[in-house]
């Protein structure tokens, strides 16, 4: 199954088709899984219901690329067809030990009354694409519901291996809990990550750490969290807190300040890697949403839902996390930019595919960029707010989400798809990520222009997967 598959020829599909993301060649598509370049190969697999646009019998999907730009779709890595994980292979990572790929994944089972059953599961490749299956790893832990799931794992400097699962306790709250190994193959428990309980949720998903120099970086995706003002308005959230993993990988968090990864409406489970250049490298999936709003995603009469992220470079500095689109991206500009003067209000689209970038000498008192008539990004310097809105394709309603900047605006990246974006500001310091449906006529960005003085460079890049 090489080259992008589109499912139908149908306007439907022509209007929101993805060019430069990772779709599924059909039916559903949720968390990236396996992350990693193995023999100077990128190796993207996903969550996969090959059958249909629901969350069921899922596959590990898989692409690869050598740039980070073309993916090339191949066969299903790993199938739900044995008896540990009949009802779904679900997410996990990837590792590299002795020329061979490990893969790390959870099998998910499913009895009478919709009982549960987990198993952390092992497969072994020499070549990348030829997966042999050699089961469960461990029994389950003692103290926590079926619901344990997702593993990460890593080596650390002194050598051990440790796996990282997301977890719920029988008291029905949120943990994540910690496995130490020598060879990959023999297990031990050594309980929870964080040295101390936190009260996010009831369920935490997709455990990550991210290890930056300055100080490391916890990253889960807790269920069950409470709207704080902007904060926390979709279903599920994503987001990390800081700290210093020890030497016994137990994490210490700095404070319990849950920070939000991306501000947008379907960012979830996100897994990073690093690669041969030694950056860290993350997708994630989009997205996430209430099943009412998934069940009328416009692509699912096409047979087909839901998309990863472009691939994101982290770095932590000052303090600061950072995510921009990883360079590479930067090949598929396609001639000139198209510059935006000042008192232009209107920009014709020459595709779907587009980058934006927009700079400002000094903080600009109100700005306001109108995406095909349906989605708006605005910013208010009084309060350092940027807001970006959107009309729901279920309710036709507008929602927003909103983030307070810590400093004043600087610049804005856009990076734009039919029916996909990814705002980047300030370098990446926040983002925003969203899906979106738009008529077909609406192919026009609108600018305004709150101060005649305002100074601001906008280029406009049209992108090309050739």
């Amino acid at each position: 199954m090489k080259g992008r598959n589109h499912l139908s020829s149908q306007s439907e599909m022509k209007k929101h088709q993805l060019s430069y993301h990772i779709v599924p060649p059909k039916g559903l598509l949720n968390d990236p899984n396996g992350l990693i370049q193995y023999k100077g190969v990128y190796h993207v697999f996903f969550q996969w219901n090959q059958h249909g646009t629901v969350h069921q019998s899922k596959s590990w999907g898989h692409v690869t690329s050598t740039d980070l730009v073309h993916w090339e779709y191949h066969e299903a890595a790993l199938e739900p067809n044995d008896w540990y994980d009949k009802d779904g292979v679900y997410s996990g990572s990837a590792v590299t030990k002795d020329d061979t790929l490990y893969l790390f994944y959870t099998g998910n089972v499913r009895g009478v009354n919709d009982s549960r059953e987990s198993y952390q599961c092992l497969a072994v490749s020499k070549d990348g694409f030829h997966f042999e299956k050699e089961g469960p790893l461990f029994e389950h832990p003692k103290g926590y519901t079926r619901h344990v799931r997702d593993p990460k794992v890593w080596q650390g400097e002194n050598g051990l291996w440790y796996m990282i699962l997301g977890a719920q306790r029988e008291d029905l709250t949120g943990d994540t809990i910690l496995y130490t190994s020598e060879d990959l193959l023999d297990w031990t428990f050594k309980g929870s990550l964080l040295e101390k309980k936190l009260p996010l949720g009831y369920m935490w998903e997709c455990p990550d750490v991210l290890q930056f120099k300055e100080k490391d970086l916890f990253v889960f995706s807790p269920q069950g969290l409470e709207p704080e003002g902007n904060k926390f308005q979709n279903i599920y959230q994503t987001g990390y807190l800081t700290g210093q993993l020890t030497p016994t990988g137990q994490f210490v968090s700095e404070n319990e300040e849950f920070v939000e990864l991306d501000r947008g409406f379907e960012f979830y489970a996100p897994q990073s890697f690093t690669d041969q250049k030694n950056r860290v490298i993350s997708f994630g999936w989009v997205g996430v949403m209430e099943p009412e709003v998934e069940a009328a995603v416009p692509t699912i009469k096409d047979g087909w839902v839901h998309a990863l992220t472009i691939p994101r470079e982290l770095t932590y500095q000052n303090g600061v996390l950072k995510q921009q689109p990883v360079e590479e991206l930067a090949a598929m500009r396609t001639g000139t930019p198209q510059k935006v003067e000042a008192e232009d209000s209107i920009v014709e689209l020459t595709s779907l595919q587009q980058e934006v970038i927009i700079n400002w000498k000094e903080d600009p008192k109100a700005f306001s960029m109108g995406i095909r008539d349906n989605v708006e990004i605005s910013y208010d310097q009084e309060t350092r707010t940027v807001t970006v809105s959107r009309v729901n394709w279920l309710t036709n309603e507008r929602e927003k989400r909103e983030v307070q900047l810590k400093k004043e605006l600087k610049n804005m990246r856009l990076f734009l798809e039919s029916s996909l974006i990814e705002l980047f500001v300030n370098d990446g310091e926040e983002v925003f990520t969203l899906r979106y449906f738009a008529e077909d006529k609406d192919d026009q960005l609108s600018f305004s222009l709150a101060d005649k003085n305002e100074q601001r460079e906008i280029s406009v890049y049209e992108l090309t997967v050739q």
